[in-house]
């Protein structure tokens, strides 16, 4: 069996995705705590980031939708994501269609017009997380899947935000059996290069 490793920054969503056929590690909010652990993860042949995200347009991915990266992006540093399509494909044959895009890592919440700037080339969600915990891959699968919870017409600091919350928590509590088989599925995919900067 894949040993699968699941990373989470909350305690919520550490709480939602632990289970049997995983170890459930909680990095802690931002991308230096999650740089942090990396050097501390247990051994694994599976690393996946799962737990919440904002969506970066009013035309992308809704509260509680499902996204999986196809690329993890930090300032002008980009990760490839390979293995998405096998996750996107298996939540699409249990009925749970997800958004696949590029997803951007920051180190603090985005508001405002920032969304729109870093909706860049078909970026469709940010987080905090995922980039320092992509490169700790180093080649290995690796997979994002975040539920998004807030967009720009739907921001954090609304009345609604508690209800979207419960949302993206039950859509992505759905989606967690699936993880076991998408490590056993992508870990017998041949070993990608490790993450390399691109510079626009």
């Amino acid at each position: 069996m894949s040993r699968l490793v699941v990373c989470t920054a909350l305690r919520i969503e550490t709480l939602a995705v632990r289970g049997r056929g995983r170890t459930t590690v909680r990095v802690g909010v931002g991308p230096r705590r999650a740089a942090a652990a990396v050097p501390r993860l247990p051994a694994f042949d599976a690393l996946a980031v799962l737990g919440f995200a904002g969506g970066l347009t009013a035309t992308g991915p809704r509260p509680g939708d499902l996204f999986v990266a196809t690329e993890v992006r930090a300032g002008e540093r980009r990760v490839p994501c390979p293995w998405a399509p096998d996750l996107l494909s298996l939540l699409t044959e249990a009925g749970l269609p997800a958004w696949g895009a590029p997803l951007v890592t920051h180190d603090r919440i985005v508001t405002g017009a920032e969304r729109s700037r870093l909706a860049v080339d078909g970026a469709l969600a940010v987080d905090m997380e995922s980039a320092p915990l992509a490169s700790g891959a180093d080649g290995r699968p690796f997979v994002v899947l975040r539920a998004i919870v807030d967009t720009p017409d739907k921001p954090l600091a609304s009345l609604g935000t508690p209800y979207r919350a419960l949302l993206a928590l039950h859509r992505l509590r759905r989606a967690v059996p699936l993880m076991s088989a998408w490590a056993a599925r992508s870990t017998g995919h041949p070993r990608f290069p490790p993450a390399k900067e691109v510079r626009g």
